[in-house]
């Protein structure tokens, strides 16, 4: 269990490779969202897919991180999250290969949900292994947030290829960045299982549980995850779970549409396959750029300030598209000032709040739970959202989603206010610990 956050963050570098390997699962989960939206409209020519089942094929990935999620943050408490932190890659990489190797729309259906559910699994269970491994606070706020750069390395290199390969005839560059995947889960896969380094930081986190609890390592405990949310402290951890639930919640429509959609938003008001991929490559750079300048200070006194800038960015840029997002350069500077205020103020927050705010036995259960609950409104809403984005109904699209920003931003101040006031879980079980003690 991680010490003070007020402790240095020396030994940074020995676990950056620990958070690595887990930022290649969040790389695989961005990767597929963004590969399977970049190259939507090139499965649509080669398959002959209607409006209506690319709306499904959406659909059905976020449906299946949603169950991923759900389940997989469970499962990880339940038989080890270290078992399912080493293994969960290879299933990824088996429904990679079966969307590569695809001959139809249901075969293509299929092998997305199994690397949706993948992929879902793997969020929770990974920044859970991550923070649970760190020793200190403030090193685990730097690895998990450093993770986020690998969200957006996978968006990146998703549409890289997909700008790359969207000349080559039918869907054969659909298949090519599935295979892409495949290979990359299956070097996450051999390096979580076999590299020696985090097999011992795994120990380490145990033996550290088992020297302050003074019994059994309290994630090597079954616990019910509702008992712990409703016991003694179910005053704070249930706010911290709301306020985290809306912000994620509002955050994560806006990303998901951008996300899943941005191509197709772009071919829609009149770019070719070629500019639309190729504007996805150059804003994603950017994006990737200022998540590495958050990773840098998510540990430290600027993340709140971060987080208003963010905001504010992200309003801009709504409103813009409100106003004029029906012109296809509007949309492009609308989006890159969102690529500038999502990474300050989104995933990788979210990610750390809930990593520094719920005990180590229900991390997994809260973040699956979040990430589920989000996924599944966001697969929900993914089956109109290609109505919703063609030009005849983006802007009043647009404006609702402003309000959504609205509410995220003051939900997002609530959990500020609540971590000032009631701390992290780590404190929390420093101070604890020092009580009992004296």
């Amino acid at each position: 269990m991680c010490a003070s956050s007020n402790e240095p963050t020396k030994g940074l570098g020995v676990y950056m490779p620990l958070a690595m390997a887990a930022g290649i699962g969040s790389l695989l989960g961005s990767g597929v969202i963004v590969g399977l939206s970049s190259t939507i409209t090139v499965w649509q020519t080669g398959m002959g897919l209607n409006n209506g089942q690319v709306g499904i094929v959406s659909g059905i990935l976020t449906f299946a991180i949603a169950f991923g999620s759900f389940f997989g943050g469970r499962l990880a408490d339940t038989i080890g999250r270290v078992r399912v932190f080493n293994w969960i890659n290879l299933v990824y990489a088996i429904g990679a290969v079966a969307c590569a190797l695809a001959p139809n729309f249901v075969a293509l259906t299929l092998g997305v949900a199994v690397v949706g559910v993948a992929s879902g699994a793997d969020l929770p269970v990974s920044m859970t292994v991550v923070s649970h491994d760190a020793p200190t606070d403030s090193i685990a706020a730097r690895l998990v947030s450093t993770t986020q750069i690998f969200w957006q390395l996978g968006i990146l290199i998703a549409s890289l290829f997909a700008f790359g390969l969207s000349r080559m005839q039918g869907d054969m560059g659909g298949r090519v960045v599935f295979a892409v995947l495949a290979v990359l889960a299956l070097v996450a896969w051999l390096w979580r299982l076999l590299s020696p380094s985090f097999r011992s930081f795994h120990e380490a986190a145990e033996k550290r549980d088992v020297e302050q609890a003074g019994t059994e390592s309290a994630a090597a405990q079954k616990v019910s995850v509702i008992k712990v949310l409703f016991g003694p402290r179910r005053q704070v951890l249930l706010r911290y779970l709301a306020a985290i639930m809306v912000f994620y919640l509002g955050w994560n429509l806006l990303a998901n549409t951008w996300g899943q959609f941005q191509t197709f938003m772009f071919v829609k008001a009149n770019a070719s396959q070629s500019l639309a991929t190729g504007l996805g490559v150059a804003l994603n750079v950017m994006t990737v750029i200022v998540s590495m300048i958050f990773a840098s200070i998510a540990g430290g006194k600027y993340r709140n300030k971060a987080f208003v800038i963010g905001m504010i960015f992200s309003f801009i840029a709504m409103l813009c598209m409100a106003l004029g997002g029906t012109n296809l350069w509007v949309i492009v500077g609308a989006t890159a000032i969102q690529n500038i205020g999502t990474p300050l103020a989104g995933e990788a927050l979210y990610k750390v709040w809930t990593q520094e705010s719920f005990p180590i036995e229900i991390r997994s259960s809260i973040q699956g739970f979040i990430n589920g609950t989000s996924r599944l409104v966001c697969a929900l809403f993914a089956f109109v959202t290609p109505l919703l984005v063609l030009p005849g109904t983006i802007r009043t699209t647009m404006w609702c989603f402003l309000l959504v920003i609205v509410i995220e931003f003051i939900a997002g101040c609530l959990m500020i206010s609540f971590q000032h006031r009631y701390g992290t879980d780590e404190e929390y079980m420093a101070a604890t610990h020092e009580h009992g003690e004296a």
